[in-house]
Protein backbone atom coordinates (compact mmCIF):
# COMPACT_ATOMS: atom_id res chain seq x y z
CA UNK A 1 0.00 0.00 0.00
CA UNK A 2 1.33 3.41 -0.93
CA UNK A 3 1.30 6.10 1.76
CA UNK A 4 1.13 9.46 0.05
CA UNK A 5 0.09 11.89 2.82
CA UNK A 6 1.93 12.96 5.97
CA UNK A 7 0.28 14.59 8.97
CA UNK A 8 0.52 15.27 12.70
CA UNK A 9 -2.41 14.06 14.81
CA UNK A 10 -1.71 16.59 17.58
CA UNK A 11 0.29 19.39 15.91
CA UNK A 12 -0.25 21.73 18.88
CA UNK A 13 2.58 19.92 20.71
CA UNK A 14 5.03 21.17 18.08
CA UNK A 15 4.82 24.64 19.63
CA UNK A 16 6.75 23.17 22.58
CA UNK A 17 9.81 22.94 20.31
CA UNK A 18 10.15 26.70 20.79
CA UNK A 19 11.55 26.06 24.27
CA UNK A 20 14.41 23.94 22.87
CA UNK A 21 16.70 26.95 22.19
CA UNK A 22 16.02 28.27 25.71
CA UNK A 23 16.69 24.83 27.17
CA UNK A 24 19.92 24.60 25.19
CA UNK A 25 21.14 27.90 26.68
CA UNK A 26 20.16 26.76 30.19
CA UNK A 27 21.97 23.42 29.86
CA UNK A 28 25.07 25.09 28.46
CA UNK A 29 25.17 27.68 31.25
CA UNK A 30 24.52 25.04 33.92
CA UNK A 31 27.43 22.96 32.63
CA UNK A 32 29.79 25.94 32.81
CA UNK A 33 28.73 26.80 36.37
CA UNK A 34 29.32 23.22 37.54
CA UNK A 35 32.86 23.07 36.14
CA UNK A 36 35.75 24.04 38.44
CA UNK A 37 37.82 27.04 37.32
CA UNK A 38 41.59 27.47 37.69
CA UNK A 39 43.25 30.87 37.45
CA UNK A 40 46.84 30.94 36.26
CA UNK A 41 49.19 33.65 35.08
CA UNK A 42 49.96 32.08 31.78
CA UNK A 43 48.29 29.39 29.61
CA UNK A 44 51.16 28.83 27.21
CA UNK A 45 52.39 25.75 29.04
CA UNK A 46 48.90 24.22 29.26
CA UNK A 47 48.23 21.47 26.75
CA UNK A 48 45.23 21.88 24.44
CA UNK A 49 42.06 19.97 25.48
CA UNK A 50 41.87 16.42 24.18
CA UNK A 51 39.23 15.26 21.72
CA UNK A 52 37.47 13.43 24.56
CA UNK A 53 37.31 16.61 26.58
CA UNK A 54 35.73 18.50 23.70
CA UNK A 55 33.17 15.73 23.12
CA UNK A 56 32.32 15.62 26.83
CA UNK A 57 31.50 19.33 26.78
CA UNK A 58 28.68 18.64 24.28
CA UNK A 59 27.20 15.42 25.68
CA UNK A 60 24.25 17.48 26.85
CA UNK A 61 23.22 17.84 23.19
CA UNK A 62 22.22 14.16 23.23
CA UNK A 63 19.77 14.89 26.03
CA UNK A 64 18.45 17.92 24.18
CA UNK A 65 17.95 15.91 20.97
CA UNK A 66 16.09 13.24 22.97
CA UNK A 67 13.73 15.87 24.39
CA UNK A 68 13.08 17.26 20.90
CA UNK A 69 12.30 13.76 19.57
CA UNK A 70 9.87 13.12 22.45
CA UNK A 71 8.07 16.39 21.70
CA UNK A 72 7.69 15.44 18.03
CA UNK A 73 6.48 11.99 19.11
CA UNK A 74 3.78 13.63 21.26
CA UNK A 75 2.52 15.37 18.10
CA UNK A 76 1.90 11.87 16.64
CA UNK A 77 3.42 12.04 13.14
CA UNK A 78 2.00 9.50 10.72
CA UNK A 79 1.67 8.65 7.05
CA UNK A 80 -1.81 8.24 5.61
CA UNK A 81 -2.93 6.10 2.69
CA UNK A 82 -6.36 7.01 1.31
CA UNK A 83 -8.31 4.56 -0.81
CA UNK A 84 -11.39 5.90 -2.59
CA UNK A 85 -14.23 3.80 -3.93
CA UNK A 86 -17.29 5.13 -5.72
CA UNK A 87 -20.70 3.52 -5.61
CA UNK A 88 -23.08 4.59 -8.35
CA UNK A 89 -26.75 4.71 -7.48
CA UNK A 90 -29.34 4.00 -10.14
CA UNK A 91 -28.47 6.49 -12.87
CA UNK A 92 -30.46 8.46 -15.40
CA UNK A 93 -31.79 7.13 -18.68
CA UNK A 94 -31.80 9.85 -21.34
CA UNK A 95 -33.28 9.84 -24.83
CA UNK A 96 -32.27 12.61 -27.21
CA UNK A 97 -35.16 13.11 -29.66
CA UNK A 98 -33.77 15.18 -32.54
CA UNK A 99 -35.51 16.89 -35.44
CA UNK A 100 -33.77 16.05 -38.74
CA UNK A 101 -36.15 17.84 -41.10
CA UNK A 102 -34.81 19.91 -44.00
CA UNK A 103 -35.00 23.14 -42.06
CA UNK A 104 -32.31 21.81 -39.71
CA UNK A 105 -29.87 22.65 -42.52
CA UNK A 106 -30.60 26.37 -42.04
CA UNK A 107 -27.42 28.40 -41.67
CA UNK A 108 -28.35 30.73 -38.81
CA UNK A 109 -26.15 28.48 -36.64
CA UNK A 110 -22.72 27.60 -38.01
CA UNK A 111 -22.16 25.72 -40.23
CA UNK A 112 -25.86 24.81 -39.92
CA UNK A 113 -28.29 23.84 -37.17
CA UNK A 114 -27.80 20.10 -37.52
CA UNK A 115 -23.98 20.19 -37.47
CA UNK A 116 -23.97 22.63 -34.53
CA UNK A 117 -26.27 20.28 -32.62
CA UNK A 118 -24.11 17.22 -33.35
CA UNK A 119 -21.01 18.92 -31.93
CA UNK A 120 -22.78 20.02 -28.74
CA UNK A 121 -24.60 16.71 -28.28
CA UNK A 122 -21.33 14.74 -28.37
CA UNK A 123 -19.85 16.97 -25.67
CA UNK A 124 -22.99 16.40 -23.61
CA UNK A 125 -22.57 12.62 -23.91
CA UNK A 126 -18.97 12.89 -22.67
CA UNK A 127 -20.26 14.56 -19.50
CA UNK A 128 -22.66 11.69 -18.72
CA UNK A 129 -20.33 8.73 -18.00
CA UNK A 130 -22.72 7.12 -15.52
CA UNK A 131 -25.94 7.32 -17.53
CA UNK A 132 -27.53 5.41 -20.39
CA UNK A 133 -28.40 7.36 -23.53
CA UNK A 134 -30.50 6.61 -26.59
CA UNK A 135 -31.09 8.49 -29.86
CA UNK A 136 -34.45 8.99 -31.59
CA UNK A 137 -34.67 10.88 -34.90
CA UNK A 138 -37.78 12.34 -36.45
CA UNK A 139 -38.90 14.42 -39.40
CA UNK A 140 -42.20 13.50 -41.08
CA UNK A 141 -41.95 10.19 -39.19
CA UNK A 142 -39.74 8.89 -36.40
CA UNK A 143 -37.46 5.98 -35.61
CA UNK A 144 -34.93 4.84 -33.01
CA UNK A 145 -31.39 5.39 -34.21
CA UNK A 146 -29.79 3.88 -31.10
CA UNK A 147 -31.56 2.14 -28.19
CA UNK A 148 -30.68 3.22 -24.67
CA UNK A 149 -27.12 2.09 -23.97
CA UNK A 150 -24.28 2.76 -21.56
CA UNK A 151 -21.74 2.46 -24.38
CA UNK A 152 -20.90 6.10 -25.03
CA UNK A 153 -18.73 5.30 -28.04
CA UNK A 154 -21.79 3.89 -29.83
CA UNK A 155 -23.87 6.92 -28.91
CA UNK A 156 -21.22 9.35 -30.15
CA UNK A 157 -20.77 7.46 -33.41
CA UNK A 158 -24.53 7.56 -33.91
CA UNK A 159 -24.62 11.31 -33.37
CA UNK A 160 -21.73 11.77 -35.79
CA UNK A 161 -23.61 9.93 -38.54
CA UNK A 162 -26.89 11.85 -38.17
CA UNK A 163 -27.78 13.55 -41.44
CA UNK A 164 -30.73 14.93 -43.33
CA UNK A 165 -32.65 12.57 -45.59
CA UNK A 166 -33.62 8.94 -45.46
CA UNK A 167 -37.08 9.55 -44.05
CA UNK A 168 -40.07 11.60 -45.15
CA UNK A 169 -39.59 15.32 -44.60
CA UNK A 170 -41.76 17.28 -42.22
CA UNK A 171 -41.89 17.94 -38.47
CA UNK A 172 -43.73 15.26 -36.51
CA UNK A 173 -43.05 16.47 -32.97
CA UNK A 174 -45.71 14.15 -31.52
CA UNK A 175 -44.20 11.10 -33.19
CA UNK A 176 -40.68 12.05 -32.12
CA UNK A 177 -41.80 12.49 -28.50
CA UNK A 178 -43.91 9.32 -28.64
CA UNK A 179 -40.96 7.24 -29.93
CA UNK A 180 -38.75 8.58 -27.12
CA UNK A 181 -41.43 7.78 -24.52
CA UNK A 182 -41.65 4.25 -25.91
CA UNK A 183 -37.89 3.83 -25.42
CA UNK A 184 -38.20 4.78 -21.73
CA UNK A 185 -41.46 3.14 -20.71
CA UNK A 186 -39.74 -0.01 -19.36
CA UNK A 187 -36.77 1.79 -17.84
CA UNK A 188 -35.92 1.01 -14.20
CA UNK A 189 -33.68 4.07 -13.87
CA UNK A 190 -33.98 6.46 -10.93
CA UNK A 191 -34.77 9.25 -13.37
CA UNK A 192 -36.00 9.26 -16.97
CA UNK A 193 -35.34 12.24 -19.22
CA UNK A 194 -36.10 13.23 -22.81
CA UNK A 195 -34.31 16.09 -24.57
CA UNK A 196 -36.64 17.06 -27.42
CA UNK A 197 -35.16 19.40 -30.02
CA UNK A 198 -36.98 20.95 -32.95
CA UNK A 199 -36.80 24.01 -35.19
CA UNK A 200 -40.38 24.15 -36.35
CA UNK A 201 -44.04 23.43 -35.67
CA UNK A 202 -45.87 20.12 -35.66
CA UNK A 203 -46.86 19.64 -39.34
CA UNK A 204 -46.85 15.87 -39.77
CA UNK A 205 -47.32 12.54 -38.06
CA UNK A 206 -50.24 10.63 -36.59
CA UNK A 207 -49.50 11.28 -32.90
CA UNK A 208 -50.80 14.39 -31.16
CA UNK A 209 -47.93 16.05 -29.26
CA UNK A 210 -50.22 16.69 -26.28
CA UNK A 211 -51.18 13.01 -26.11
CA UNK A 212 -47.49 12.06 -26.17
CA UNK A 213 -46.95 14.58 -23.39
CA UNK A 214 -49.62 12.92 -21.25
CA UNK A 215 -47.97 9.55 -21.83
CA UNK A 216 -44.59 10.94 -20.73
CA UNK A 217 -46.15 12.55 -17.67
CA UNK A 218 -47.92 9.33 -16.70
CA UNK A 219 -44.69 7.33 -16.79
CA UNK A 220 -42.78 9.96 -14.84
CA UNK A 221 -40.59 11.15 -17.72
CA UNK A 222 -39.21 14.66 -17.57
CA UNK A 223 -38.97 16.41 -20.95
CA UNK A 224 -36.57 19.26 -21.68
CA UNK A 225 -37.56 20.98 -24.91
CA UNK A 226 -35.25 23.05 -27.12
CA UNK A 227 -36.36 25.34 -29.93
CA UNK A 228 -33.38 25.89 -32.23
CA UNK A 229 -33.17 28.87 -34.59
CA UNK A 230 -32.68 32.62 -34.55
CA UNK A 231 -35.43 35.12 -34.03
CA UNK A 232 -36.61 36.57 -37.35
CA UNK A 233 -35.18 35.42 -40.68
CA UNK A 234 -32.73 32.66 -41.49
CA UNK A 235 -31.18 31.22 -44.64
CA UNK A 236 -33.01 27.96 -45.25
CA UNK A 237 -32.80 25.40 -48.06
CA UNK A 238 -35.76 25.53 -50.47
CA UNK A 239 -34.55 23.50 -53.48
CA UNK A 240 -31.57 21.85 -55.19
CA UNK A 241 -29.77 22.95 -58.33
CA UNK A 242 -28.98 20.67 -61.29
CA UNK A 243 -25.83 19.47 -59.47
CA UNK A 244 -27.81 18.44 -56.41
CA UNK A 245 -26.55 21.28 -54.27
CA UNK A 246 -28.95 22.96 -51.86
CA UNK A 247 -30.21 26.44 -52.68
CA UNK A 248 -30.86 28.84 -49.82
CA UNK A 249 -33.03 31.88 -49.32
CA UNK A 250 -34.05 33.97 -46.31
CA UNK A 251 -37.18 32.59 -44.65
CA UNK A 252 -39.11 33.35 -41.50
CA UNK A 253 -38.12 31.20 -38.50
CA UNK A 254 -41.25 29.64 -37.04
CA UNK A 255 -41.09 27.62 -33.83
CA UNK A 256 -44.13 26.52 -31.83
CA UNK A 257 -42.79 27.81 -28.51
CA UNK A 258 -46.22 27.57 -26.90
CA UNK A 259 -46.31 23.80 -27.56
CA UNK A 260 -42.71 23.31 -26.42
CA UNK A 261 -43.41 25.24 -23.22
CA UNK A 262 -46.49 23.10 -22.63
CA UNK A 263 -44.59 19.83 -23.05
CA UNK A 264 -41.81 20.92 -20.69
CA UNK A 265 -44.11 22.38 -18.03
CA UNK A 266 -46.49 19.39 -17.94
CA UNK A 267 -43.65 16.92 -17.46
CA UNK A 268 -41.61 18.93 -14.95
CA UNK A 269 -38.92 19.89 -17.44
CA UNK A 270 -37.89 23.22 -18.91
CA UNK A 271 -38.07 24.96 -22.29
CA UNK A 272 -35.00 26.59 -23.88
CA UNK A 273 -34.48 28.66 -27.01
CA UNK A 274 -31.16 28.23 -28.83
CA UNK A 275 -30.54 31.20 -31.09
CA UNK A 276 -26.79 30.66 -31.57
CA UNK A 277 -24.06 28.03 -31.26
CA UNK A 278 -23.01 29.45 -27.90
CA UNK A 279 -26.57 29.49 -26.59
CA UNK A 280 -27.10 25.89 -27.71
CA UNK A 281 -23.98 24.77 -25.83
CA UNK A 282 -25.07 26.72 -22.74
CA UNK A 283 -28.45 24.98 -22.81
CA UNK A 284 -26.94 21.50 -22.83
CA UNK A 285 -24.58 22.55 -20.01
CA UNK A 286 -27.59 23.69 -17.97
CA UNK A 287 -29.46 20.44 -18.59
CA UNK A 288 -26.31 18.57 -17.54
CA UNK A 289 -26.30 20.48 -14.25
CA UNK A 290 -30.03 19.98 -13.66
CA UNK A 291 -29.85 16.22 -14.12
CA UNK A 292 -27.03 14.82 -12.00
CA UNK A 293 -26.49 11.16 -11.18
CA UNK A 294 -25.92 10.52 -7.48
CA UNK A 295 -22.48 9.07 -6.76
CA UNK A 296 -21.57 7.92 -3.25
CA UNK A 297 -17.88 8.20 -2.43
CA UNK A 298 -16.34 5.99 0.25
CA UNK A 299 -12.89 6.74 1.60
CA UNK A 300 -10.80 4.23 3.52
CA UNK A 301 -7.87 5.47 5.62
CA UNK A 302 -4.81 3.44 6.60
CA UNK A 303 -2.36 4.97 9.05
CA UNK A 304 1.34 4.27 9.52
CA UNK A 305 2.23 5.61 12.97
CA UNK A 306 5.76 7.02 13.36
CA UNK A 307 5.86 8.11 17.02
CA UNK A 308 7.12 4.73 18.30
CA UNK A 309 10.33 5.04 16.31
CA UNK A 310 10.90 8.55 17.63
CA UNK A 311 10.40 7.42 21.25
CA UNK A 312 12.86 4.57 20.76
CA UNK A 313 15.41 6.98 19.23
CA UNK A 314 14.98 9.37 22.18
CA UNK A 315 15.48 6.54 24.69
CA UNK A 316 18.54 5.35 22.76
CA UNK A 317 20.07 8.85 22.98
CA UNK A 318 19.40 9.07 26.73
CA UNK A 319 20.92 5.63 27.30
CA UNK A 320 23.89 6.57 25.13
CA UNK A 321 24.47 9.74 27.14
CA UNK A 322 24.25 7.80 30.42
CA UNK A 323 26.67 5.10 29.25
CA UNK A 324 29.19 7.59 27.88
CA UNK A 325 29.14 9.61 31.10
CA UNK A 326 29.66 6.52 33.26
CA UNK A 327 32.23 4.73 31.12
CA UNK A 328 34.33 6.57 28.58
CA UNK A 329 33.95 10.01 30.18
CA UNK A 330 33.70 8.96 33.83
CA UNK A 331 36.99 10.61 34.65
CA UNK A 332 35.59 13.99 33.53
CA UNK A 333 32.74 13.96 36.00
Amino acid sequence: MKYSNFEFTHPVFLWTLLVIPLLAVWLYMSRNRNQAKLSIASTKSIQKPSVYAVIYRFLWLLKLAAIALLIVALARPRNVAVTTKNKKNKGIDIVMATDVSGSMLARDLKPNRLEALKEVAQKFVDKRPNDRIGIVLYAGESYTKTPITSDKSIVKRTIETIEYGGIEDGTAIGMGLGAAVNRLKDSKAKSKVIILLTDGVNTAGSVDPKLATELAKGIGIKVYTIGIGTNGMAEMPYAKDYNGRLLYQPMQVEIDEKLLNYIATETGGKYFRATSNTKLETIYDEIDKLEKTEIEEFKYYNYQEMYRGLVLMALALLVLEYLLKNTLFKSFI
